[in-house]
């Protein structure tokens, strides 16, 4: 009886291990193809296309991709920006924390219209910001930087945002990625 007890034993844990091998497996093959949940796609704008190069670096793509309602991306592609390059980025973000100026979520469109449309369309919880302040600064030539499509985002039992086509940029470390930077305020502005 106690040999198949041990058995058993090495039997459930060659299976968790398996197991465990399987779904980390599972993790960089989802990396590198594109989610059929997804919105858009993560192709560079026609107009920036020649500013880029596609790079591998899956280590900097895992960073910027999460799972269903944690926000971040749902899809992206990692890109380089070329030599002598000079690609405005846009951050709206929160005064109350001047760490914030130089986070990871950026654009290339500046944001315009109503803040309840740009928060759905990126996926910007309340309690994350309140975007009353915004970036603009140019992206240094050979900075690396995710670009895909939003994630959906649960901020509380009451609001949910679902997956979003609008294109987001992530760069892991902004304060050594960009320059340059000029700083605007939010205002009222009643319609």
């Amino acid at each position: 009886m106690p040999q198949i007890k041990t058995l058993f034993k090495v039997l459930a844990v060659a299976l968790m291990f398996s197991i465990y091998g399987c779904s980390s497996q599972k993790v960089e093959q989802d990396a590198a193809k594109p989610n059929p949940f997804c919105l858009g796609n993560a192709d560079l704008p026609q107009q920036l296309a020649d500013l880029f190069s596609e790079v591998d670096d899956q280590d900097l793509l895992h960073e910027a991709l999460g799972a269903a309602g944690q926000g971040k991306l749902c899809q992206g592609r990692v890109y380089q920006s070329a030599a002598n390059s000079q690609i405005t980025v846009f951050r709206a973000w929160n005064s109350t924390n001047a760490n914030s100026k130089l986070g990871k979520w950026w654009a290339f469109q500046a944001p315009g219209g109503k803040i309840s449309t740009f928060r759905a369309d990126y996926e910007i919880c309340y309690q994350w910001s309140a975007l009353d302040k915004l970036a603009s600064c140019t992206l240094k030539p050979g900075a690396k930087v995710v670009l895909g499509t939003g994630q959906s985002a649960t901020c509380s039992e009451y609001l949910t945002y679902p997956v979003s086509d609008k294109q987001q940029v992530y760069i892991s470390d902004a304060s050594a990625s960009v320059n340059d930077c000029k700083t605007f305020d939010g205002e009222f502005s009643w319609q």
